[in-house]
């Protein structure tokens, strides 16, 4: 039996208790995501690009205190996004959800960013008033679930293949999957926004990335990259001087998964490090320094199932995910 045949696509909407709101400004090429979770979520995260934008992410360590989630927020704007957060707890204040302390009910919420500074207008971000604005739309019954990706929301201004810069680049945005295996539910949401080139991983077949010069064909990032950094010329084999011309750090996929599976912290980064997997399998070059790679892991259920193999199913849905980001 091919295991395709016992999974089943759903929406991500079927998992219960979780909302996702999206704003942008169109003209800035720049939103916020937001996912909301009625009734908290254990988070796990793995980072592995070397230059995220992110907001309390302790939160996912399992050292930390086991206080549910109340959201997660992707956005754009680089480290100037986080603003967006502010929002978000504003709007989950109004409506009394947070962690009681006695004297307040303060929200937990984690943020990651995209760097979209290069495509639309650089000195719009993402701020409060769009992340509060997210959180009210997900409150809005979703009849389509189709239009919850594309160009929306965090993915607005992503794009992949830029090692040349934007003229050469391909435009991307948000990937959703989700599928159900039993009563075991699983979904991916994906912020697309890479160095790298974005790979079919069952063919190998590039789907988006670098393109030559007149765009009428793809050329290889990886190519590229090492001419930039090898030490010699790679066609007169004279040694190069001067210092080699540093990545563009305009980067970074970020995404989710969600599962009514029942996870500890320390499971879910362990969940969230084999989700890993589908960005290896799908972008290339990946994790580089000029990334902020990140990936969280929430746990919303209390099934019962084994971390293999829903880590293993996680990454491909995550693929899935990946290919949709860029099928836009």
């Amino acid at each position: 039996m091919n295991h395709r045949t016992i999974l089943q696509e759903i929406s991500i909407l079927a998992l219960p208790g979780l909302h996702i709101g999206h704003a942008q400004n169109t003209t800035a090429k720049t939103g916020v995501t937001v996912l909301l979770f009625d009734h908290g979520a254990r988070v796990g995260i793995d980072i592995s690009g070397g230059g995220p934008a992110s907001r309390e992410t302790p939160l996912a360590n399992p050292e930390t205190a086991d206080n549910p989630v109340n959201a997660i927020v992707l956005s754009g704007g680089s480290a100037y996004g986080l603003s967006a957060s502010e929002g978000v707890m504003r709007y989950l204040e109004e409506h009394g959800i947070g962690y009681p302390t006695g004297f307040a009910n303060v929200p937990l919420v984690l943020q990651s960013c995209i760097y979209d500074l290069g495509i639309g207008d650089a000195n719009i971000r993402p701020d409060a008033q769009m992340g509060y604005d997210a959180c009210a739309n997900a409150q809005i019954p979703c009849t389509d679930p189709s239009l919850l990706q594309g160009n929306v929301g965090a993915g607005i201004g992503a794009t992949v293949g830029k090692i040349c810069g934007m003229e050469r680049a391909d435009k991307s945005g948000i990937g959703i999957h989700a599928v159900s295996i039993g009563p075991l539910k699983i979904a991916a949401i994906v912020v697309l926004n890479a160095l790298g080139d974005i790979f079919n991983p069952e063919t190998g077949q590039k789907i988006a990335g670098l393109h030559n010069e007149d765009r009428s064909d793809y050329v290889d990032t990886r190519d590229i990259l090492y001419q930039m950094f090898t030490p010699t010329d790679l066609f007169t084999g004279e040694e190069k001087s001067g210092n080699p011309v540093p990545l563009p750090s305009t980067n970074t996929t970020i995404g989710a998964i969600i599962t009514n599976g029942n996870f500890s912290k320390a499971e879910l980064c362990k969940l969230a490090s084999m989700t890993r997997c589908a960005y290896a399998r799908c972008i290339n070059p990946v994790g580089t320094m000029a990334d902020g790679d990140s990936i969280y892991a929430a746990s919303i259920g209390k099934i019962d199932a084994d971390i293999n193999m829903v880590g293993t199913l996680a990454a491909e849905v995550m693929e899935k995910a990946i290919q949709k980001a860029v099928s836009i």
